[in-house]
């Protein structure tokens, strides 16, 4: 009996680790199985994001922001000078002779600026001094410097061509011509009273606080194209065929805060034949 004991010990050890050993083994057979699995899955995932659907949906999120719009700038200047003044032979608070104005024409400059600019009074229109007798087709260029700590303290600067040269009375607004409506900070109006043509469209004359703002005009027989730094504004008829053109500046009505519009750089060209 005590032979046989002995034997049954060995015999159930060996029963106790050859179960531990197949437990191990089924273990390590179900962790391949997992691996595996997840290697597949991960396959799965990866295929499925270089997918042609995958991508679809991707380009679909990307298209759903808001797209900018880029029409470029087709402004082209004449290749003859009509006209040009950037008041650099004008001693610093004197007047300029090249135009006439209802109001003061007083020459100025800017820190941190370069060039002379003509500091438009408030209530007063600007007209070249001598009267231009323009061509069917020709381009104005000038640059608008606003300073003042808001927008709202500028009241309209008016832009454009009127029926004669004359500077007896402020000009609000005749003839063919463009309102920069500084108070409501993007206003623009864009009108003629040759045509009884309103236009309105906005620009963002906030930003062009304390810094120059390039204007391109091109008129071609009866239309005029707006451009205010590259953007623009209209390209349409503003003129009847026996419409005269005078080119004129009018000042806002009424300055707030110290605000002062400034303006400089003329160029008047026409082109070859």
């Amino acid at each position: 009996m005590k032979n046989k004991k002995l034997l049954f010990i060995p015999i159930t050890v060996f029963a106790i680790l050859s179960g531990l050993n197949a437990n191990a083994q089924f273990g390590n057979l179900l962790q391949k199985a997992k691996d595996k699995a997840a290697q597949k899955a991960s396959e799965a995932m990866d295929k499925k994001s270089s997918s042609p659907s995958a991508t679809s949906t991707s380009t679909e999120t990307q298209k759903s922001s808001k797209a900018v719009i880029n029409s470029g700038f087709d402004f082209t200047a004449g290749d003859s000078v009509i006209f040009v003044e950037d008041f650099a032979n004008v001693a610093n608070g004197s007047s300029t002779k090249s135009f006439k104005t209802n109001g003061s024409a007083t020459v100025v400059t800017v820190n941190d600026e370069s060039g002379k600019w003509l500091a438009l009074a408030d209530n007063a229109t600007y007209k070249l001094t001598k009267q231009l007798f323009y061509p069917k087709h020709f381009t104005v260029e000038f640059d608008v410097f606003a300073v003042a700590d808001q927008v709202k303290d500028i009241y309209p600067v008016t832009f454009g061509f009127t029926k004669d040269n004359s500077v007896s009375e402020y000009n609000s607004g005749n003839g063919a011509y463009v309102g920069l409506q500084y108070y409501n900070e993007n206003d623009i109006n864009i009108n003629s009273s040759y045509n009884d043509k309103y236009l309105n469209t906005e620009f963002d004359l906030n930003s062009y606080l304390n810094r120059k703002m390039h204007v391109s005009i091109d008129v071609d027989n009866n239309k005029m194209a707006v451009y205010l730094d590259k953007a623009k504004l209209a390209d349409t008829q503003l003129f009847l065929p026996t419409s005269p053109k005078n080119f004129y500046i009018s000042a806002p009505m009424t300055y707030k805060n110290g605000s002062k519009v400034l303006v400089s750089n003329f160029k008047i060209m026409t082109f070859k034949k």
